[in-house]
């Protein structure tokens, strides 16, 4: 497989290298990516087997104390490079990491493998980089626990949307509500006793349903379980979750803050698996309107779709979740061509219409006209294949 993506692994920490390796491996997996793909080049190696044309992530897990001449020059080289350099460390970023890297975001290693991984394929572009989260709930019941939970997913740098703080006054409420919707990675949805009761709750879960959004339900105490059993991406709160447990009623308090850490675990656990779900389902209906249309098309290893032409180019058709933006345009640009040895005779960004709303369908429409990346709505999918 020519190309790769690179993981540089720097510094003396061999078992969190370790660990994140399976972690990564996994992520690989659950994007439905081949992981011969994923590329880990530990600091010996990175002057044989490193690659500038091809994608690279860059981890230093050491301590300054040992830092050699050696891994300075490899970091220096991968910043000049333009490459992403996450530290992680163990108790302090200021006695553990070298001055050289003072200026980068880092992490403690410490139960946040999860994270760091999702931050890696984040800068692979296998993950988006804007962490959109919707949250449903019943005002009535949960309010106090929802804005809680989003002023907690907005400090983990998620971009949460919750009605009461997300949608400018005198905008069409709810035609933006399920525009915001559709570009969420996933759905957090508090699942109260009288849940279910709500014509608007189950107006969210239904759409949720049709746009094929993954969920992460918060089951309540008082909530029946039975009717979410089913149902992979759960927790199931218990009372002394909350502040206040002793009383029953749960409607009014908030959160202990020991179980935010496993909320956030299990919604980082889940996006890559929506994305890939997502993008099948994209998949799948691209790839029968080419045989109802008597066309070939192949998938490839990075998840996109090619096509190719008697005059031997090919057409690249990339499916995307979520709202279509400019910057997409420019970065699947760049990754096919880094990529694609062939002539390419276009690139489209595949998505589904359905729930964006008609401004910034005439936007993209407007975009087709002066961009040379192309957008196609899943209503079109027959028009690709057209003579």
């Amino acid at each position: 497989m020519k190309y790769k993506y690179q993981l540089i692994l720097i510094g003396e920490n061999e078992e969190f290298f370790k660990a994140l390796e399976i972690e990564l491996r996994r992520g690989f997996d659950e994007l439905k990516i081949l992981s011969d793909a994923l590329k880990i080049i530990r600091e010996q190696e990175v002057e044989t087997e490193y690659s500038g044309g091809q994608p690279a992530f860059v981890i230093y897990a050491g301590h300054k104390n040992n830092i050699t001449g050696r891994q300075l020059e490899i970091l220096k080289n991968q910043k000049l490079d333009g490459n992403i350099i996450l530290p992680v460390f163990n108790k302090s970023f200021s006695e553990e990491i070298h001055e050289f890297l003072s200026n980068q975001n880092a992490l403690t290693f410490h139960n946040n493998i999860t994270k760091i991984k999702n931050i890696v394929l984040e800068g692979f572009e296998l993950l988006r980089k804007n962490r959109k989260l919707f949250i449903s709930y019943k005002r009535a019941e949960s309010s106090n626990i929802a804005i809680q939970l989003y002023e907690f997913l907005e400090r983990n740098n998620f971009d949460v949307f919750i009605d009461t703080h997300s949608i400018d006054k005198g905008d069409e409420f709810q035609e933006e509500l399920w525009h915001r919707m559709t570009d969420c990675d996933l759905i957090l949805m508090l699942n109260t006793k009288g849940f279910l009761d709500s014509e608007w709750c189950k107006q969210e879960l239904d759409k949720a349903h049709l746009k094929r959004i993954g969920i992460v339900h918060l089951l309540w105490p008082d909530c029946d379980f039975a009717d979410f059993a089913h149902i992979a991406h759960s927790l199931k709160l218990q009372y002394e979750n909350f502040e206040n447990s002793n009383v029953a009623d749960v409607t009014k308090g908030i959160l202990k803050e020991n179980i935010l850490p496993e909320i956030l675990n299990l919604v980082e656990s889940s996006r890559a698996r929506n994305l890939a779900s997502r993008q099948d389902w994209l998949i799948t209906d691209f790839t029968q309107a080419a045989n109802d249309n008597d066309a070939e098309v192949n998938l490839q290893f990075s998840r996109y779709i090619t096509q190719k032409l008697e005059n031997g180019k090919i057409k690249v058709f990339i499916p995307t979740v979520g709202i279509p933006q400019s910057i997409n345009c420019h970065n699947s640009q760049k990754l096919i061509k880094q990529i694609e040895d062939k002539e390419i005779e276009s690139i489209t960004l595949i998505f589904d219409e359905l729930s964006i709303r008609n401004y910034w369908l005439e936007h993209l429409d407007w975009l087709n006209e002066y961009l040379e990346i192309k957008t196609l709505k899943k209503s079109q999918f027959n028009k690709a294949f057209s003579k």
